[in-house]
């Protein structure tokens, strides 16, 4: 399966910004992502906050690139978080911006501390429990069967939070990142 994006490239690019505000971070790696990867970047008019709930976790995302194989995410908790990981058939590099990302996997009884600069890779098939720390601020970059995440990634809204409204608003904001792209020959 061949993706568009590079995870070195994007890590470079967070490195770039780290002692910058933040939404200075947030602006200067979509700039610097729609640069790098033209015209595969939400533009900055079709991006939106929306909450997530997902593994007991509650964060919020900005999309900044969505398709069949492939997405990009700025994700905040100001209050910090914690929950299930998931287990995907995909890729999830998680670059941190600001505040700790905790992790640990099955099998292990260590936790692992990333900090700002930094990446925690989750490979396909695992399966974990984290902790976002308050004031955390990540790119979340994900490759692999994306279809496949999103019943994870709402089960919550269902089973607890019954917020059908940020249901449809990220189902919107997906679909509409993930057909311009289709549009363009792009899975």
């Amino acid at each position: 399966m061949a993706f568009i994006f590079d995870p070195d490239v994007l890590h470079d690019i967070i490195r770039g910004v780290i002692d910058l505000p933040t939404q200075e971070k947030i602006d200067r790696i979509a700039d610097e992502l729609d640069l790098a990867y033209p015209g595969h970047i939400v533009p900055k008019a079709k991006r939106d906050w929306v909450f997530n709930y997902a593994g007991g976790a509650i964060g919020q995302l900005l999309i900044l690139h969505a398709s069949l194989t492939e997405y990009i995410l700025i994700f905040s908790t100001p209050i910090g978080t914690e929950g299930a990981t998931g287990r995907f058939r995909a890729d999830d590099f998680f670059y941190i911006l600001e505040g700790e990302h905790w992790c640990y996997y099955e099998g292990t009884t260590e936790r692992r501390v990333t900090k700002p600069g930094g990446v925690s890779v989750m490979k396909r098939g695992e399966f974990g429990a984290y902790r976002m720390t308050e004031g955390g601020l990540a790119v979340e970059y994900a490759r692999g069967a994306i279809p496949a995440m999103l019943p994870f990634g709402m089960a919550d809204i269902f089973s607890s939070s019954l917020d059908f409204g940020t249901f449809g608003k990220t189902v919107r904001m997906y679909g509409e990142a993930t057909v311009a792209n289709l549009l363009r020959g792009k899975v």
